[in-house]
Order: structure tokens, then C-alpha cells, then sequence
């Protein structure tokens, strides 16, 4: 009767016959939590047979043709208490060769479990990644975030109220969320103004900050162990406390993060989180890697329509580009033909204005460290192919330098070289004023 009252309305998923392996080893388990999902991953020198059990309070996971050992136990420990969706993980022999994994949930949660060939440094790998019923808005959590802000010192309103000319539906659609008064105070003249009828925002100027890499996916390492998801991901929350303390023409700005912790998302993903908030401009930062330690200096890329403007250009995009390989998707559930008529997107217009975005970033950058080249550099990356979005991918240093690797390691280097990419983005936005918004929500 439990094992009925288990399966009623339960999704049942299995891996194919082919993939059974018998007495395959262990070699790793990993859990990486983040509200948009967490991914629970098991790492293993053979395919391992599975199959997956689920209902709205836990998700169970048979793995066959092995017996619980020391790896598996360490799952246990490895949860969070903050983790969105996992309460606990129970681990157990559940029959002779069967190791069963009990997950039990904090919510409902919509589980993916898929298999991963042997790539970089990993060998097979099962993944169960646990999805909210009701995805995370990236548009959402901006306006979530922008709710929580206060009002600056000695004002009268929060930013984002002041009335503006320009029509921001973006900035619009906060206030409507808010449900707070367009100003602290109405003027009479005002009230009668048919203009004003309804609330008037500043031209909310946003900046998509795109940390590379993450979970699964280290990126490149130095020879010191220093990782590239995790540099990149300090300079990103080091540029977004810069960005959302400035204003450009007294338009406030706000820097949105396509991951703000460690954890993987793919690069159509991160494409389609920008456009879906309507970014103004995207910055992709990751830290150089190369097959010999002497290599260093910043870099900034911009895609190409016509091939890569350099061989090591075209290696650099060869590399970034195979992050979903790494990171891992799952290809099943993804919509290919959608992720790639985005990726196919590029125009004329867009490249132009990323290299100019490109030139400024390369001109602050310049003054705090080394660059590898004096101009800005083209190759197609996926992960700038936003068609609507003047889009860069910025080299912060070579972390397989042992120099450069000291230098992204240490906050003071970080601060100066967050405060650089703001000076260039605030000498862009000074040459090419932002646009009023008319893409759709």
C-alpha cells in the first residue's frame, strides 16, 4: 500500500537498458543549490543503471549494480539548510545491488534525471536536477530585488519614481508592483495633467552581468587551484554594487546577474535571462586560460559575422563554447530549435555597438593591468549572440599565469578592476545614450 500511494501521480523515469553497469565505482557526489534549481550529481568511472521514483514530498533513486560505500553516505552531510527544495538525502541498501538515494523536499519540485558522457576532467556522471513547478523570472527577481531597495539619504523618493519623459515599460511595470505612489508628494498642477495620469518612471538603465561558468563547470584553473567560476563570480558582485549605485543622466542604473552563486547555467540561458529583462547591455566576464603559463593581459571580445579575427580569438570561442558540454544540460528537455534561432540571431547593428562598448571597457581596463591586445577582439560566441543587445565577453587576466593568477585572487585587484569596467560602461552610455524601451514584456 505505500509503494501505491508512492507512485499515485507520480512521474516514473528510467535510464535505457543499454546504459546498465555492473560494479561501477563511485568516485564523487555533488549538490549544487540555487533557487532557479538544485542538481544533485554522481560521478562514476561506468554508466550507472537507475531509475527514479517521485512524488510532491520526495524524489527516490534506485541505482543499481553497486552497494552503498563511503562516497554515497557523504551525500547526507552535503545538504544545506538554505537549499530551496532538498530537506534531507537518505541513503540506503535497499536490495541486494540496489542503493536506494531518498531525497525528501522542502516543495514540489518538477526532477530531471539524465546522463553525461565523460568530458574535461569528468568521467560518467547521473543527474537529477530539481526544477520550481513555476520557473524563475528572471524579470521577477529584478523587480523583487528593486522593491527591496531603500531610499538614498536626503531624498524623497525612491529612485525609480521620478517622473521622466522617456516610456520605460520596464521601469512602468516596478511601479505597478511596488503599489506606492509615484512621488513622496503630489503637486496640484500635477493631478490635473492628463500626461500624468498614470505613474512616470526614470529610464531604468540595465546592465545583464554575466559571471562565466559555475557548478558543475569550474572554467579554467591556475596553477595555484584558483578557479575561474569563482574569481569571476566576486568581480560580478563587485560590478553590480557599482553599477546599481550610479545614475546616467540622472537615469538610475541596475546591473542584473544571470547567476549570483555557484551553481551552472547554460549559455542560451544566460542569452535569453538579458533579453528577457530587457538589458541594455551584457557583460560576460571569465578569466583567460592558455596551454603555456606565460601568457597575460585582459582581453575584451565582441562576436564576428565573418570568423574570428585571430586564431587564438577562435580558440578562446572554441573554449567558452563548450561549457554546456561541461556544465551540463539536458539535451532531452532542452527546445533545440528555439535555443538555436536565438543563438543563429546576430545583427549588423548589435556588433557595431558592442565593439563599441568593447573599446571603452579596453580603454579603463587598461590603466589597472596588462592587456593581451589593444583592440577588441571578434569570434563567435554563443554566449554574445543576444541580437538586440550590445554584448562583450571580457578576459579579466590569465588565471594559467602564475602572476595573473595572484593578481584575480586579490580584492584589491578585483576592486580596481570592477571599478574600471563601471568607468568604461559609464563612458559608453556617455557617447550612446540609451534608447526608450518598445520591446514587449
Amino acid at each position: 500500500m505505500q509503494r501505491r500511494r508512492l507512485l499515485q501521480g507520480s512521474v516514473v523515469l528510467m535510464l535505457g537498458a543499454h546504459q546498465i553497469a555492473h560494479g561501477a565505482t563511485i568516485l564523487a557526489v555533488r549538490l549544487w543549490p540555487a533557487p532557479e534549481y538544485t542538481r544533485l550529481t554522481i560521478e562514476s568511472d561506468g554508466l550507472l543503471a537507475s531509475s527514479m521514483v517521485s512524488s510532491p514530498e520526495r524524489v527516490a533513486l534506485d541505482l543499481r549494480g553497486i552497494t552503498l560505500d563511503a562516497t554515497l553516505r557523504e551525500l547526507v552531510a552535503k545538504v544545506k539548510a538554505d537549499d530551496p527544495y532538498i530537506a534531507g538525502i537518505r541513503v540506503l541498501q535497499h536490495a541486494a545491488g540496489v542503493v536506494r538515494l531518498q531525497v525528501d523536499l522542502k516543495q514540489p519540485a518538477l526532477p530531471q534525471l539524465f546522463h553525461l558522457q565523460p568530458v574535461a576532467a569528468y568521467k560518467n556522471r547521473l543527474v537529477v536536477d530539481l526544477y520550481p513547478h513555476k520557473p524563475v523570472d528572471p524579470l521577477e527577481a529584478l523587480i523583487a530585488e528593486r522593491m527591496k531597495e531603500k531610499p538614498s539619504s536626503g531624498s524623497t523618493a525612491p529612485a525609480p519614481f521620478a517622473a521622466a519623459e522617456a516610456e520605460d515599460p520596464l521601469g512602468d511595470l516596478i511601479v505597478q508592483r511596488t503599489q506606492r505612489p509615484a512621488r513622496a508628494t503630489v503637486q496640484a498642477s500635477e493631478v490635473a495633467r492628463p500626461a500624468l495620469a498614470r505613474a512616470k518612471t526614470d529610464r531604468l538603465i540595465i546592465v545583464a552581468l554575466d559571471p562565466g561558468h559555475g557548478g558543475e563547470d569550474p572554467g579554467a584553473v591556475g596553477p595555484g587551484g584558483t578557479r575561474e567560476k569563482d574569481v569571476v563570480l566576486q568581480i560580478g558582485h563587485l560590478l553590480r554594487e557599482r553599477i546599481n549605485d550610479l545614475t546616467i543622466n540622472g537615469n538610475p542604473m541596475r546591473a542584473y546577474m544571470t547567476r549570483d552563486a555557484d551553481f551552472f547555467v547554460p549559455l542560451h540561458v544566460r542569452v535569453d535571462k538579458a533579453r528577457r529583462v530587457q538589458a541594455d547591455l551584457f557583460v560576460s566576464v571569465h578569466a583567460d586560460a592558455f596551454m603555456t603559463p606565460t601568457a597575460r593581459g585582459a582581453s575584451v571580445f565582441a562576436l564576428s559575422h565573418n570568423g574570428a579575427s585571430s586564431t587564438a580569438a577562435r580558440w578562446m570561442a572554441d573554449r567558452e563554447n563548450k561549457a554546456d558540454l561541461i556544465g551540463g544540460i539536458n539535451i532531452k528537455s532542452q527546445d533545440l530549435h528555439v535555443s538555436r534561432a536565438l543563438l543563429d540571431m546576430s545583427t549588423t547593428a548589435q556588433i557595431k555597438d558592442s565593439l563599441k562598448l568593447g573599446s571603452e571597457l579596453l580603454g579603463e581596463i587598461g590603466g589597472v593591468g596588462r592587456l593581451h591586445k589593444g583592440q577588441v577582439e571578434q569570434a563567435g560566441f554563443a554566449v554574445l549572440k543576444a541580437p538586440d543587445i550590445p554584448s562583450v565577453l571580457v578576459e579579466t587576466a590569465f588565471i594559467s599565469n602564475p602572476e595573473e593568477e595572484q593578481k584575480l585572487r586579490s580584492p584589491e585587484y578585483q576592486e580596481q578592476l570592477a571599478s574600471a569596467l563601471v568607468r568604461g560602461i559609464e563612458r559608453y552610455f556617455a557617447r550612446n545614450p540609451p534608447l526608450a524601451r518598445n520591446r514587449p514584456l
